[in-house]
């Protein structure tokens, strides 16, 4: 009888297998998994309104937070007076929600800097007009009043007066490509800072403020670019060209910051007495709803204080307002997060050990501390001053586990949501509202309607049709686990295994991470873990391999003692811990401890090469994907807040993928894009010399014109294909 049973077990088990869509890397790189969202989506300010993007950027559409209807269409590309356009790329709301400043023809700079073709477009009239006619803008700022437009182009300011028929002059003159920006960051402060405008009004907008970049004694690099194709760069036919930029490498010069004022009526600029370090940083310029005061940001080059000054623009003088100083290195979220509201200021800190808030009234003194527990709050959506409601996003219930939560005036903190996973939130003007996006491991996105009690009001996309694709496709779980290392450092992870799994089979494995500072792959959440696109793990494990997913020491979820340890050491415990993962993998009796691969892109790939070279051999093959394979090679801001300086801490930048290249144990793939502004290609020249020359086999790939994210026409495609037949070949 029990061989009977077994037989028709494995009867059903095969057929279902049969019955399984194969999965193909192409469609899963032209996004036939993708999920459906909400685009573009903004809340009305003081409304329980919100508006988004709709129709493939031909409209934007306003809806109600409380019923999720649409309530008007404020914009139409098909019902417009005066200039016409195709497509809407993005819009910014003016104040007084009278206007609208619509951006088309966006081109990306860098990860967060774009250019934008502008318009504004007044809703009551249907009127839409160019912002300028002199060529595309960045970062276009509404003043407070709606009645004026600040911009850049090409390093320099300019200000549009709607009142006056949209009169158009220049603010700064002193703007120089590779020398002298206003009002935007330069690469290193874009990049690691997260921000992308570093001008603003005043409260009453007779004055705007901005951060200047003098750039002039950075050191260059220079991308070399070829004619290529898709798209085809044609001035390169015949020779390739150069783009140069600054790019300052660890303990090398940084851009001088300063802050400025330009008084509108007056026409007079004034620089504003902010203290700071000769190699200080200024990382944000912030308004407040007092006319005579702004807030600076600084920093010192360790990143371990940051300062708040309150800073009168016209008078110039600054005052401190908030001192936070933290061991090791103040978290670059911190200052994404910050709020400033008219009467409080609410600062995230992980100064007791775990990232918690801090409410400061405006004259810098601590009114409340929001999170009381070993556990980190993760993100902030608002506070609502008048009530003394803040809202934000925790990992209470365990590290890998997001749930919104309120705390009220009175200490009292209730949770928003109801399931298990990951819940990210954007709430009303008011308040009253939010949209919940919901997922775990096994769920795609699941958009909900809330009123500010968590109560659920309506379902807004539930990606239905991508949960039947999915099971069509035969999509695997997640299954999360931890394990504990020889070190006693417990691990947690999650594992892929192929739907038709046989527990007495032995099985490949391969473990894709990332293990970057404060990062998390382990996260209860859709899309967990590979930089290959959800779907690319269930394509992997259906070529016949389990697929697991590890955070070792420096990721985050787990407070500042487990984040931190790396410090002034980058990719010794993490490599440490990647190997204690395949070893403990390799004790599995279904687990073929001979085949263990790993890959991993950018920090990830770093990782991979320093844990196929830490010493241990247990990785048989191993992908790097455009790898920052020495530090002092890498950017300065990020790699001094975790390293310091190479001239004060050379040990630890001298263990680096290079000068392990010598223990590399195991086949090898590398990939990187010629054009990666971001990991530059030396780093992979550098790390295949010192391959050659330690008499180490090894593959790479080469992609032409390619930036960091190493895409573009069929690029994504063959990349990926490559990682899968490498390991197809060796595992």
């Amino acid at each position: 009888m029990n061989k009977l049973l077994a037989m028709c077990a494995a009867l059903l088990m095969a057929s279902s297998a049969l019955a399984v869509q194969k999965l193909d890397i192409k469609s899963i790189v032209d996004g036939e998994f993708r999920t459906k969202g909400i685009s573009g989506m903004i809340p009305i300010q003081g409304t329980d309104q919100y508006a988004e993007i709709t129709e493939g950027g031909k409209k934007i559409v306003q809806y109600s937070f409380k019923t999720g209807k649409q309530t008007a269409v404020l914009f139409d590309v098909n019902n417009t007076m005066g200039d016409k356009i195709d497509q809407v790329d993005g819009y910014i709301p003016s104040p007084d929600g009278k206007r609208m400043i619509i951006l088309t023809q966006r081109k990306a700079i860098y990860r967060r800097s774009y250019t934008a073709v502008c318009y504004i477009y007044t809703i009551a009239s249907r009127k839409l007009e160019r912002l300028s006619d002199g060529g595309p803008q960045q970062v276009p700022t509404w003043s407070p009043d709606g009645q004026q437009i600040a911009f850049v182009r090409e390093n320099n300011i300019y200000l549009v007066k709607l009142l006056y028929d949209n009169a158009e002059s220049q603010v700064t003159q002193d703007g120089k490509f590779n020398e002298i920006i206003n009002g935007i960051p330069d690469w290193v402060n874009e990049e690691e800072f997260s921000f992308n405008k570093a001008l603003c009004f005043t409260a009453d907008g007779t004055q705007i403020c901005w951060i200047k970049y003098d750039e002039s004694k950075v050191k260059s690099y220079s991308l070399q670019l070829f004619q290529g194709m898709d798209p085809v760069r044609k001035e390169y036919a015949d020779y390739p060209g150069l783009y140069t930029y600054k790019y300052p490498n660890a303990g090398e010069d940084n851009s001088k910051v300063s802050a400025w004022s330009y008084d509108i009526k007056s026409h007079q600029t004034r620089q504003l007495q902010v203290p700071l370090d000769a190699d200080g940083y200024m990382p944000r310029i912030i308004p407040t709803t007092d006319p005579a005061k702004i807030l600076v940001y600084t920093m010192n080059r360790h990143q371990d204080a940051l300062n708040i000054y309150q800073v009168n623009p016209r008078s110039t003088v600054a005052q401190l307002l908030i001192k936070e100083s933290v061991p090791k290195y103040v978290k670059e979220e911190v200052l994404s997060n910050v709020i400033v509201g008219k009467n409080s200021i609410l600062l995230p800190s992980d100064r007791d050990g775990y990232m918690h808030l801090y409410l400061y009234n405006m004259t810098g003194q601590v009114q409340r501390k929001i999170g009381d527990g070993n556990y980190d709050i993760t993100a902030v959506y608002g506070m609502n001053e008048q009530t003394g409601d803040v809202y934000y996003q925790a990992a209470a219930l365990n590290p890998h586990d997001r749930q919104i939560y309120v705390s009220h005036r009175n200490g009292k903190i209730e949770r928003l949501t109801d399931r298990e996973g990951v819940n990210h939130a954007v709430f009303s003007g008011d308040y009253s509202y939010f949209v919940n996006t919901w997922s775990d491991y096994n769920t795609p996105y699941v958009y909900t309607l809330r009123n500010n009690d968590g109560k659920q009001l309506q379902v807004l996309e539930d990606n239905a049709e991508l949960k039947k694709k999915v099971a069509q496709a035969g999509f695997a779980s997640r299954v999360p686990f931890s394990f504990t290392t020889s070190e006693g450092i417990k691990l947690d992870g999650w594992m892929l295994k192929p739907v038709d799994f046989d527990p007495n089979k032995k099985y490949p494995v391969i473990m894709h991470q990332y293990s970057g500072p404060g990062s998390q792959q382990v996260l209860n959440q859709w899309g967990a873990g590979s930089s290959g696109g959800y779907a690319y793990d269930d394509y992997l494990t259906q070529q016949g391999y389990i697929v697991v997913c590890v955070d070792g020491r420096g990721t985050g979820g787990r407070g500042a003692e487990f984040e931190k340890c790396t410090y002034l050491h980058l990719g010794n415990l993490e490599a440490k811990d990647q190997v204690e993962t395949a070893l403990y993998l390799g004790k599995l009796p279904y687990v073929d401890k001979n085949r263990i691969g790993i890959w991993g892109w950018s920090y990830g790939g770093f990782c991979t090469l320093m844990s196929m070279s830490e010493g241990r051999g247990v990785f048989k093959c191993g992908v790097a994907i455009a790898p920052p394979t020495s530090y002092r090679y890498y950017d300065s801001i990020y790699t001094e807040r975790y390293m310091r300086t190479p001239k004060e801490n050379p040990e630890g930048y001298d263990d680096n993928a290079i000068t392990r290249a010598g223990k590399l144990h195991g086949a090898l793939l590398i990939c990187h894009g010629v054009a990666d502004d971001n990991v530059h290609p030396q780093n992979t020249f550098e790390y295949a010399e010192a391959l050659v020359q330690a008499d180490k086999d090894f593959k790479e790939n080469y992609y032409t014109n390619r930036n960091h994210g190493i895409y573009g026409g069929n690029t994504r495609n063959h990349l990926f294909r490559q990682v899968a037949d490498f390991f197809q070949k060796n595992l």
